[in-house]
C-alpha cells in the first residue's frame, strides 16, 4: 500500500497494516461491548418492573443475548485481523519506514495514542508510539552516530520541545494567526540565539510520571550521546508537555543525575499545572452515567480514556499521585507537588479569549488561566509573575507559535534564571 506523504510515496510495513487491523478488531469489541452492555441495562430495568414471574424468561433471554454478543464480537475481531493479514501480503512492503513517519498518518496515530496509548503499550501494539526525538519526521537513534548526522551544526545551547496531548512534534509548525514568520520557534532560536531545538515525539496516553521518567533517561543519553559539551538546556513544553517536563526534571533530581544541573529555563505553554477542566467534566459524566443501568455502559467507555489524560484532571506529575488509587474516583486530587529546579528560571505562558480582568476568570476553554499559571485557592505553584505571559485573545493552540511568546522566550533565554521562592499552599 502506497501512501502520500510529503509528495512522495510511502510503502508500508507489513506489520503496521497487520498492526492497523489489529486495532479496527479491539475498536469493534468496544462497539460491540458498548451495545451488549445497553441492551444488558435495558433489559434489566424491564425484568426489574415485572418482577418474579419474569425470572425464568430472563435467564434465557440473558444466555441467548450472551451467545450471540460473543459471536459477533469474536466473529468482527477475527475478521478485522484477518483482513489485516490479507492485506499486509498484498500490499504491504518490507520497506524502512514506518507509518507513524507518514506527515497524513501521524496525527491520527498520536491521537488514537493518546485516548488509548497506554492499553496499545500493554497489549504491544505495533501502533504504540515510543519516545524518540524526531527531526523532518524520521525518528533518530540515541547513537552518537545518528545524532552527529542529524544535528550536523550542533550547538551546546539546546531547547527541546515537548508537544501536548494528542499532537506530535510536527505541531510546532503550526502556521500563526498572526504575524508574516511562519518559522516554528526552534527554526528562529537557531538564527536569533544560537540553540539547536530538539523535537520529541511520545504516547501520551502513558501516565506523565512514565513519561517523565521516560524523558529523564532520554535527556541523560543525549547528554552523554550529544556531537559538543551541553552548556545550556531550555526544555519548552505545550500543554501536557509542560507536565512532562516537570516529571522529568523531579525524576533526574531524585537521581542526581548531572543533565539537570545545565538546565537554565523550564517554560511551560499553556500547561494544566492545577488540572484540566475538560477532563474533570469527563470524570463527572462518567460517574453521573453509572448510577443507571441504562447508561452504566456509556459511563464504562468513558473510563476507558487512557492514564494519560485522566493524569489531567489535577496535573498529576509523580507515580505516588495515581498508584494504589481508584483512577475513576470523583473529583478527588491527590496530586503531590513536585519543587522546580533550584538553579532553573520557570517561566508560564496562559491564555485568555478575553482581555484582562475578565480574562482571568473565563480563560481558555481548554486550560484555565489558574491552573496555567499555577495560583489556585488550595495549590500554588512557585511561578513569579514576571516570569509569565498572560496572552488576552488566544486559543489554546495558538501557543504553539505566536510571535508575543516568541519575543518572550527569547528575553526569558537571554536574561540570567532567576531562582523560585518555596510554594505557598492556602489552606
Amino acid at each position: 500500500m502506497w501512501l502520500g506523504c510529503g509528495g512522495q510515496g510511502l510503502a508500508v510495513q507489513r506489520r503496521d497494516i497487520k498492526a492497523v487491523g489489529a486495532l479496527a478488531g479491539d475498536a469493534s469489541g468496544v462497539v460491540t461491548t458498548l451495545v451488549r452492555d445497553m441492551h444488558a441495562g435495558i433489559a434489566s430495568r424491564v425484568f426489574a418492573a415485572v418482577g418474579p414471574p419474569s425470572r425464568p424468561t430472563q435467564i434465557i433471554h440473558d444466555g441467548i443475548a450472551r451467545a450471540v454478543y460473543a459471536a459477533v464480537d469474536h466473529g468482527l475481531r477475527r475478521a478485522a485481523r484477518v483482513g489485516g493479514a490479507v492485506a499486509s501480503e498484498v500490499w504491504g512492503r518490507e520497506g524502512d519506514q514506518s507509518l507513524e513517519s507518514c506527515g497524513r498518518a501521524a496525527g491520527p496515530i498520536a491521537a488514537v495514542n493518546g485516548i488509548y496509548g497506554d492499553q496499545m503499550a500493554s497489549h504491544s501494539d505495533g501502533l504504540a508510539l515510543t519516545m524518540q526525538i524526531r527531526r523532518h519526521g524520521s525518528a533518530i537513534p540515541l547513537t552518537k552516530e545518528a545524532l552527529a548526522a542529524a544535528f550536523p551544526e550542533a550547538t551546546g545551547r539546546l531547547a527541546v520541545f515537548v508537544h501536548g496531548w494528542c499532537l506530535t512534534e510536527r505541531t510546532w509548525w503550526r502556521r500563526p494567526r498572526i504575524g508574516d514568520d511562519a518559522r516554528s520557534y526552534g527554526d528562529r532560536l537557531v538564527d536569533d540565539r544560537g540553540f539547536t531545538p530538539v523535537y520529541l515525539r511520545y504516547n501520551t496516553g502513558l501516565h506523565i510520571s512514565d513519561n517523565g521518567q521516560l524523558l529523564a533517561d532520554m535527556l541523560k543519553q543525549l547528554q552523554l550521546l550529544w556531537p559538543v559539551p551541553i552548556d545550556e538546556l531550555a526544555l519548552v513544553g505545550h500543554s501536557m508537555g509542560g507536565l512532562v517536563v516537570r516529571s522529568a526534571c523531579y525524576y533526574d533530581a531524585q537521581q542526581h543525575h548531572s543533565w539537570t544541573a545545565t538546565v537554565r529555563h523550564v517554560m511551560c505553554l499553556g500547561s494544566p499545572h492545577l488540572g484540566a477542566d475538560l477532563e474533570k467534566a469527563v470524570n463527572v459524566a462518567a460517574c453521573a452515567l453509572a448510577w443507571l443501568p441504562e447508561t452504566r455502559a456509556i459511563a464504562s467507555l468513558l473510563n476507558t480514556r487512557s492514564s494519560g489524560v485522566k493524569d489531567l484532571r489535577f496535573g498529576s506529575c509523580r507515580d505516588e499521585d495515581w498508584r494504589d488509587c481508584d483512577p475513576d474516583e470523583f473529583l478527588l486530587d491527590r496530586c503531590h507537588e513536585v519543587p522546580f529546579l533550584p538553579g532553573a528560571a520557570y517561566h508560564f505562558v496562559a491564555t485568555t479569549i478575553a482581555p484582562p480582568p475578565l480574562g482571568r476568570v473565563v480563560g481558555d476553554p481548554l486550560v484555565r488561566a489558574y491552573s496555567a499559571t499555577g495560583a489556585g485557592k488550595n495549590r500554588q505553584l512557585p511561578f513569579a509573575s514576571e516570569q509569565g505571559l498572560m496572552l488576552a485573545g488566544a486559543h489554546h493552540l495558538d501557543l504553539l507559535n505566536h510571535p508575543s511568546i516568541y519575543a518572550k522566550l527569547c528575553e526569558w533565554l537571554t536574561s540570567a534564571p532567576t531562582p523560585c521562592t518555596p510554594p505557598v499552599v492556602s489552606n
